[in-house]
């Protein structure tokens, strides 16, 4: 089985994921067996009081990032289910956009274990990480 391409991790992304998530205008900018690296511009829809990024928002870009990471490591689509999110906010997230790169820690039969990791674009500079658990059925 060879590896998805960007694009067909793009199109997994705009075929099977509601349409508040992809209202986030998230981009498949790398992908491979190993990791999911997603964009994320910044725009006043996702922003919370005081023009930063809504923890909301990253949370759901880290979940995505890391159900596609997933999908990458599987070598096709499959259905995961969250079974726990777990994030860490470190600093308030601005500038153009969030550039989130997500990877498989560990997949089992059942179970895959994954981590997130989330920086400004323009900076570098690290805004949030996550970890998760995903049930495949």
């Amino acid at each position: 089985m060879s590896p998805l391409s960007t694009d067909q991790i793009q199109a997994i992304l705009d075929e099977n994921f509601a349409d508040w998530v992809r209202a986030l205008n998230l981009t498949v900018t790398k992908a491979s067996p190993q990791a999911v690296e997603l964009r994320m511009p910044l725009a006043d829809h996702l922003a919370r009081v005081g023009g930063i990024v809504s923890g909301q928002a990253l949370a759901a870009l880290a979940d995505t990032a890391m159900v596609l990471a997933a999908v990458a490591h599987a070598g096709e689509m499959k259905l995961f289910a969250t079974t726990d999110l777990h994030s860490q906010f470190l600093r308030p997230g601005k500038g153009t956009a969030i550039l989130c790169r997500a990877e498989v820690v560990r997949a089992g039969k059942a179970l895959v274990f994954a981590r997130a990791e989330m920086s400004e674009e323009s900076s570098g500079k690290l805004v949030s990480t996550a970890t998760a658990t995903f049930y495949a059925p």
